[in-house]
């Protein structure tokens, strides 16, 4: 076990490294835990070897996978249903328009630019549709949005923007079997009963020290995500419609919310974030950069095109709309998943796979930045977030204190 602790050890100490750049350069800790993940890849890899950071340890893609799956789960249960009802035209054209442009973007860009094959270049417009959920909703935790109207509808659309990516991936190359209808049948059921059963759960055998509350949510979440995997699905898309379901139960839990952030934040998304970041192959890009920058450009391009226009017709005022435009421009979860499986079923080759996860990856970081730096809606922050951002001092809250507060 003492290899298992020193290797636990490297992450939490680049987890750590990361809040501070957090808290001194003042972005969002799941950018820097990506840009911390690939460096330390980049500098620990060339002195020591490629398996130092023990990325595919079964532990480490475990607690990297449960990190997604929770997180997205948070994301989903800040969904206000009373906002959705009244955003739900907003929010549906907007993950629309968020979906479609890049993806036949991406698509024709990798086919007419790049020379690739028809498949291979569907599979790249699909993983660079995608709105990283993951990435979003820890921006809106770093800022206080979540708690606003106008983060809520944004949450909404990144959801409907995912689901598009997920088809897609499931019509264009997953096939549909009896595992596929099984697995539709037994979810529909879960979505069903869940608002029922769990208040009275929670209110019969909730508020004990055992955290049964905690426990009972992971059952539910590992569960069905088990079942996803079994039907060649991905465990984070029933863990946001189980957020979204119980939007009204757990979501108004304000007690229960703010310990599973403790847990997530503090213990689960850094080796998520880190190891995504891990995979960003710097030596690759310098090789070969033009069909890398090509793709991330091509993506922000199509994005910008397709969301910016719809949400100044539902008359959002240009900060706000910016900013929204360059958070569904971001990706990550269901961008490397679809670029993985691509690679895994020989849709496409091992350059073609850091080409888009680099995209990805890079559509993760470049957005967020220039989001938070230029366009940041300050007007939205509550009060004590927005002192924070305005005054420059290094103790400034992070994330994770936000979460633990």
């Amino acid at each position: 076990m003492t290899g298992v602790w020193a290797l636990a050890a490297l992450w939490f100490g680049l987890a750590l490294i990361a809040s501070l750049l957090s808290a001194w350069f003042r972005v969002s800790t799941a950018l820097s835990e990506i840009v911390v993940g690939t460096m330390a890849q980049l500098l620990l890899g060339t002195a020591v070897g490629s398996a130092v950071l023990g990325t595919d340890e079964p532990w480490v893609k475990f607690l990297a996978g449960l990190g997604a799956i929770v997180l997205t789960f948070l994301a989903g249960a800040e969904l206000d249903p009373d906002v959705f009802k009244r955003k739900w035209k907003e929010a549906t054209v907007i993950g629309l328009a968020g979906f479609f442009f890049p993806f036949l973007g991406c698509a024709a860009g990798a086919y007419y630019v790049l020379g690739w094959d028809v498949m291979p270049s569907w599979l790249g417009g699909v993983a660079l549709s995608t709105t990283s959920v993951a990435v979003v909703y820890a921006v809106m935790i770093e800022f206080g949005l979540n708690r606003t109207e106008y983060g809520k509808t944004v949450l909404a659309a990144c959801f409907v923007n995912d689901l598009g990516t997920v088809l897609a991936l499931g019509f264009i190359f997953a096939p549909f079997t009896v595992k596929t209808l099984i697995f539709a049948a037994v979810a529909v059921v879960v979505f069903a009963i869940l608002p029922w059963l769990t208040p009275r759960f929670f209110r019969r055998y909730g508020d004990r020290p055992s955290e049964l509350e905690t426990k009972f949510l992971l059952l539910c979440l590992l569960a069905l995500g088990a079942l996803a995997g079994w039907a060649d699905s991905e465990a984070v898309l029933p863990a946001y419609i189980i957020g979204m379901v119980l939007a009204g139960t757990v979501g108004k839990d304000h007690a229960l919310v703010r310990r599973l952030r403790t847990l997530t934040l503090g213990l689960l998304t850094p080796f998520y974030f880190i190891r995504a970041g891990s995979f960003v192959s710097i030596p690759a890009l310098v090789a070969a950069p033009f069909a890398f920058v090509f793709m991330l450009l091509t993506k922000m391009a199509s994005k910008f095109v397709g969301v910016y226009p719809i949400t100044r017709a539902f008359k959002t005022p240009n900060p706000e709309s910016m900013y929204t435009t360059l958070l569904m421009s971001t990706g990550l979860t269901f961008g490397t998943i679809s670029s993985l499986y691509g690679l895994s079923h020989g849709i496409i080759d091992q350059s073609q796979y850091s080409i888009l996860v680099a995209g990805v990856i890079g559509s993760a970081v470049l957005p967020t930045l220039i989001a938070n730096a230029f366009f940041l809606p300050r007007h939205l922050l509550p009060e004590s977030e927005s002192r924070d951002v305005a005054t420059p001092r290094p103790e400034a809250v992070t994330p994770l204190r936000n979460a633990a507060e």
